[in-house]
This record gives C-alpha cells, structure tokens and sequence, in this order.
C-alpha cells in the first residue's frame, strides 16, 4: 500500500502545480456554466413546471458540474499511459514491483484531484454570491450534504474505471484515439452533462440511470440540488458500489490477457 500512497502523493503534487492551466479553466467553466444557465432561462420562461427539475435545482446541478468539471468528465485522461503502450516504454512499467491495474488506478485518482481541487473554489464561491436566479444553493441539512460526497467520491470511482477500460482497450488497437473520443462523446450526453439525466425521455432515462454512465456524475449532482432523497438514494448508492465491482472485475480481466499478450518490438 506504501508504494502507492507514495505515487499518489507525487502525481498530486506534481499536477498541482499546473496553476496557469488552472486559471484558464476556471475562466472557461465560468463563461460555459454561464452559457448554460442563460440557454435553459430561455426554455424555463416559457413554462417552469414543464420540466422534472426547478430552475433553482438546475442551476445548482450546472455550477457544481462545472465546479467538479476534472472529476466527472471521461475525456479527461493521462496521455502518458496511451504514450507509453504505443511508444513501449509500457515494458519498463511491467518489471516495476506494482500491479499495473493498481498504479494507473492511482494516477488516475491523483490527476483528477489534484485539477478539482485547484479549480472547484472559486467556482463554488461566486456560484454561491451571484444574485439570483444565477445563484447556486446548497443543501439544507449536512446528511443531504453528506450523501452528495460519498456519492461523489464512488462516482469518481466508477469514472476512472471507465477511464481504465479505455486504457487497457490501448493493448488491442494500433491508437487509441478512435476508442477514446467515442467513450467521451457517449460519456458526456449520457452522463449529463449535456443535458440533465431527469430530461431524458423516461424510456431512455430509465436505461441511463441503470447503467454505469447514470452512476457517475448524473447521481451525486442530483443528490446535492435535492432531487434524489429517501429510499432511491439508498438503491442509487447501492448500484455505484455495483458498478464498481463490475467495472474493476472487468478491467482487471481484460488487463490481465493484454499483458499476457504484449509484445515491445525494438531495443
């Protein structure tokens, strides 16, 4: 465990670092959560109670996805794991003394953090202090509260088991490009970050939320604004411990036979 904890230290600290990319993020998820909010006003004027979410919700739900923007979204990867599967120097990290599952898990987690973490505070705060309707609330009781974290921490998890799916997918293809940019593409509409899960058609939204994309940030976001409560929380936080199970079995499966196959040419 030792091992890690250290990688996972360094890779944090080493991406902290990146504070001029910081800054410009924060400036684009500022222009793009405004961009949003302004084009449902224009769909919420015409009849509020049309649609499954408040204006106030939706609001909220917007700020925290652009505050949480690295955490959720699955075209955020390490480019240096497709580098080096495509490159060889794959070959190095195969005679290091960690599992290979176990260390790009690890990095993952710490490239994520390490960008929410430098980018979520300012969000958060002017989110908080607009004038309304602009304004983001935050829930009304800390176990509201706390069921958004835990959810999000197991979100996170199941992004980045996701994420190492397209990683290990590296071993079978000659690039790895094309499996990327469909998995981003279908990630970000299906998890929400188009358009909110709950304004899916219902036949589509029930599917969606029953899949691994409706675990990630389509759930926690949801908790926090006070749309998922009482027992469909308890069955919602039940299903990403699911998923996880399964996405981590499955990816460790398919890691396993990639390494067995894996041929470095060269020397």
């Amino acid at each position: 465990m030792k091992p890690y904890i250290a990688l996972f230290r360094i890779r944090l600290v080493n991406s902290i670092q990146y504070r001029a990319a910081a800054l410009a993020g924060i400036s684009t998820q500022f222009a793009w959560g405004f961009m949003l909010i302004l084009s449902f006003m224009a769909f919420y004027e015409s009849n509020p109670h049309a649609f499954p979410m408040t204006m106030q919700q939706t609001v909220s739900f917007m700020w925290m996805q652009q505050a949480f923007l690295t955490l959720f979204f699955l075209w955020f990867y390490d480019y240096t794991i497709f580098e080096s599967v495509e490159s060889g120097y794959i070959s190095y990290d195969l005679v290091r003394p960690m599992d290979l599952y176990n260390r790009w898990f690890t990095t993952s987690i710490a490239n994520r953090l390490a960008r929410a973490a430098l980018r979520c505070a300012p969000v958060l705060i002017v989110g908080s202090i607009l004038p309304a309707p602009f304004r983001m609330i935050w829930p009304g009781n800390l176990l509201q509260l706390a069921a958004f974290i835990f959810s999000m921490m197991l979100s996170v998890v199941v992004v980045v088991c996701i994420s190492m799916l397209v990683y290990v997918s590296s071993f079978f293809t000659i690039r790895s490009t094309g499996t990327r940019s469909i998995v981003a593409i279908a990630g970000d509409f299906l998890s929400g970050a188009i358009i909110p899960v709950p304004f899916f058609p219902d036949a589509l939204r029930r599917v969606v939320e029953l899949s691994p994309f409706g675990a990630m940030q389509n759930l926690p976001l949801r908790i926090f604004v006070g749309h998922v409560y009482g027992a469909e929380l308890m069955q919602s936080l039940g299903l990403q411990v699911f998923w996880i199970v399964v996405l981590v079995a499955v990816g460790r499966f398919f890691m396993k036979k990639a390494i067995k196959r894996v041929v470095a040419q060269g020397g």
